[in-house]
Parts: C-alpha cells; structure tokens; sequence
C-alpha cells in the first residue's frame, strides 16, 4: 500500500494497521521503514505511536478540529510545511485559512492554532500551545504565537553566554544512573513525552522527569530546527542515566519498559568515559544536571534499605556496616546471656520435675544405706 493511501484513515479509529504506522513512521520521520520490520519486531515505534495515538484523541475534544485534520494525511501535510526552515505561524495561519475558508467564524482562530500546535508536537515532541485535554500537573509548554519556530526553539535551548564561560569541574560518577536516583535518592521517576521536562525536578524535589523517546532524538538529530548539537548531548545523558553495559540498570529499565511502555532503545544508547562525564561536557543540560547531582549527593537516607545501597562514599560504607555488624553481634550475644542467666535463676527456684524426681530417688538410696552421698556429689554440693 502506498505511503498516501496508507495515510488516508480517520485519526479517531483506535487502532491503525501495520502500513498505517509505517506510513506515519515514515512521514514524520523520515525512514524507509516496510511492514516486514513490525513482523519481526513488534515494539518499533510502539512508545512513539502511542504518543502519537494520545495527542489525536486530545486534540479531537476540540468541537471543530476535525474539520481540519480528520486523516493522518491532513497532519502530515501540515508537519512537512514545518519543515519549511523560515515558514512563519502567520503564514502558515494563512495556508490554512485558505485550505479552510468554511470553518465555523466564532472559532475560526482557535482552530487554527490548535492544529498548528498539535502539528509540532506530534513532529518534535514538545509542548507546544495551551493543552485544553491531557494536561499534566507541573508540565512546561511552549507559547509560538509568531514567528519562525526555530527562532522559538534556539532562544530556549540554548545556553546563557555567562554558562559558556563557567569552568567547573564535577564528575557525575558512575552511580549517577536513573536506578540510583530513585533507590539511594529516593526520587520518583516520572517517564515523560515532552522533552522540556527533560532531567527537570518536581514536587518540591521529589521527582525527576526523564524524556525517554531515544529513537524519536536519533531522526532529529539532522533536524535544523534545534540548537547544534542539543540533539545529541540529550541522548548522551540517557547514556549517562541508562549506561549500557551496566547490569543492574538494564535490568531495571527492563522493568521500567515493561511497566510503562518506554522506549527500549533509551538503554541502548551507549555509555560514556570518565572524561565524557564531566559536567562541563553537558552545555544545555548543565544547570538541571547540576541540581540533580547537588540533590543526590545531599539525599538524606531514611531507610535500612538506602543505606545499604548507598555506595557512594565506599570507606564510610565499609566503616559504618562493620561498626553496625560489631553492635549487632554485641547485642546477640548479650541477648544470649541474659536468656541463659534468667534461665539459670528460674530452674533454681522452679526446679522441673525430673529434677524433684531424681533428688527424691536419691535421697531414699541414701537413707537406705544402698547409695553413699559421694555417689551424688551435686546433692553433696547443693
């Protein structure tokens, strides 16, 4: 089936086939993607898709917004306008006017701008405009009410210039991964699909977003719309909070994806060298990595649990388990002789009866001349 046709279904139907997401896949993308690769891997694209499915069924709250985007065609044809590099939102307002001309009057305007809005963040996964259906607490957004949208885009990723001139040398270790940050940290991790809320901290800092969409970052890495090289220093700290070789953390993102539906390949984006870890390595993602790194080393431990995995400072760790291992045993063994003393107190004034039988049998041996005390020297002794 070809891209066009495949593109032709009603955005409202719940499910799409294999040539319907691979079409959307590869309009918004820019693949080549055939439906033989979902046949053999049936997680491609399913985190992105599902964001994807989400953000249309948002939309369509909207009385009238059908109108203009009914097909995954309307909402391609608007996203490859985008992709225009100096295409102003007044004009593209009026390319839809003119497709457009018998919308409802009283909310002509308004509709406009919520396709143009559900168009960037279906392309770039950011959010963009005031979110009437699906909003999350805390979530930042992005108002483009004029002009060129990477304008928009390069005036909020890119660095102060006084950052650029900071030299600070802070190593984020090796135990700095998502996986840590919720088991030593004890901070709750809130997967995100708006890359704005990227490492950012919420809820008096007790929760971290992490934008999980690795795949969706690897086909926009040529994109001219971000800041050079935003794209990739963004999937170098999934590399940082997701290393890949590390055991433990594949294993937990693992059960992260499984849970929530995250994108496999944000553990498979690499690992980084000792130098690579530098925070001055990290120039858009500077400042957040710096509170997240301040609030894990200042994470004050509540539980046995967290202070057991808590291996960041190795010889205080050693030093704290050994006195704690010493003060365990003192108090066993202490506990022991307590036990064994009062055991000892009450058999001497409560004897059992085996013990009053044997005294009893005893002393009639010794009386009748058959047994000489010597024979029971503990009754010579008591």
């Amino acid at each position: 089936m070809a891209i066009q046709s495949a593109l032709q279904c009603d955005i409202r139907e719940p499910y799409s086939t294999i040539d319907t997401k691979c079409a959307i896949l590869n309009s918004i993308w820019g693949t080549k993607l055939v439906p033989q690769q979902f046949s053999k891997d049936v997680s491609l694209g399913n985190s992105y898709l599902r964001y994807y499915s989400e953000q249309c069924i948002n939309a369509l709250h909207s009385n009238g917004i059908n109108d203009i985007v009914s097909t995954h065609a309307d909402i391609v044809g608007i996203i490859e306008r985008l992709r225009e590099p100096d295409l102003t939102r007044e004009s593209l307002k009026d390319h839809l006017r003119e497709r457009f001309p018998n919308l409802p009057p009283d909310n002509f305007e308004a509709l406009i701008c919520e396709t143009i809005d559900l168009a960037v963040r279906l392309w770039l996964m950011i959010d963009v405009g005031e979110l009437f259906h699906g909003f999350v607490p805390g979530q930042k957004s992005l108002s483009w009410e004029r002009g060129v949208l990477k304008d928009l885009l390069v005036n909020y990723f890119s660095p102060p210039i006084t950052m650029l001139m900071r030299v600070v040398r802070v190593k984020l270790d090796r135990i700095f991964t998502a996986r840590n940050l919720e088991r030593i940290a004890g901070l709750q991790i809130i997967w995100t699909s708006n890359i704005l809320d990227h490492l950012r901290l919420m809820v008096d800092d007790t929760r971290i977003a992490i934008y999980h969409h690795a795949s969706c970052l690897e086909h926009h890495k040529n994109n001219p719309l971000f800041p050079q090289g935003f794209i990739d220093e963004t999937i170098r700290t999934l590399s940082l909070l997701f290393p890949e070789y590390d055991k433990k953390s594949w294993k937990w993102f693992k059960a992260q994806r499984n849970k929530y539906g995250l994108d496999e390949k944000a553990s498979t984006s690499g690992h980084l060298t000792t130098e690579e870890r530098q925070i001055e390595n990290f120039v858009f993602w500077h400042d957040r990595l710096g509170i997240l790194k301040q609030v894990f080393d200042e994470a004050e431990l509540s539980t046995i649990a967290q202070w057991w995995r808590d291996r960041r400072r190795r010889v205080q760790w050693y030093t704290f388990w050994v006195a704690a291992m010493v003060l365990a045993l003192t108090i066993f063994f202490g506990m022991i002789q307590c036990i064994e003393g009062a055991f000892q107190v009450y058999k001497a004034y409560y004897p059992s009866l085996y013990t009053a039988c044997f005294y009893a049998i005893a002393l009639t041996l010794i009386k009748r001349g058959k047994r000489t005390t010597s024979d029971f020297p503990i009754i010579c002794k008591g």
